[in-house]
């Protein structure tokens, strides 16, 4: 058996534009700040791109098929709660969550203040301790729609085991 086969890395990513009005709800946590992502759901752009790549390490439909936006009851939704439940159907298929590592693209608000609180309630969601979560923040430099402030965008990678054989004994 190849120990390799156990192993699947999946990526996420999401964006969602910037408008005024507050809060800007983002890793799970509400952010006092004067604009908010938009979306039919509460556009927690980090967890939807967590979800999306927890789902595609475990071949499973993205979170757009699993909670579309044209569905009443996912208006508002809390982007916690679909990504609890995409855990779910991640660890059904028989995989376990060894480590994610996201990137979030913001000019502001600057996301070091909050970081450990960000990666502290996703480490809660996804059950695996808080080590296993990395959280950075880059800005658009002043460039482009994240760097005018007009656009919030993710990347996550996630890397899921099965058990590992160390050797094909």
């Amino acid at each position: 058996m190849n120990p390799y086969e156990d192993i699947r890395i999946g990526l996420g990513t999401d964006s969602h534009r910037i408008e005024a009005g507050g809060p800007m709800i983002l890793g799970g946590i509400s952010i006092d700040y004067p604009a908010h992502f938009v979306g039919h759901s509460d556009a927690d752009v980090l967890l939807h791109a967590i979800t999306d790549a927890i789902l595609s390490a475990a071949g499973l439909p993205d979170i757009g098929e699993l909670f579309p936006n044209d569905r009443e009851e996912n208006r508002g939704r809390d982007s916690g709660e679909m990504l609890s439940l995409a855990v779910e159907s991640f660890r059904r298929t028989g995989w376990r969550l060894s480590q994610i590592d996201c990137v979030v693209e913001l000019e502001k608000p600057k996301i070091s203040p909050w970081k450990d609180s960000i990666q502290r309630r996703i480490s809660e969601i996804l059950q695996i301790p808080s080590e296993r979560v990395r959280v950075k923040g880059k800005t658009g430099e002043g460039v482009g729609e994240v760097g005018t402030g007009k656009l919030g965008k993710a990347i996550c990678i996630a890397l899921a085991c099965r058990n590992l054989a160390l050797d094909d004994n």
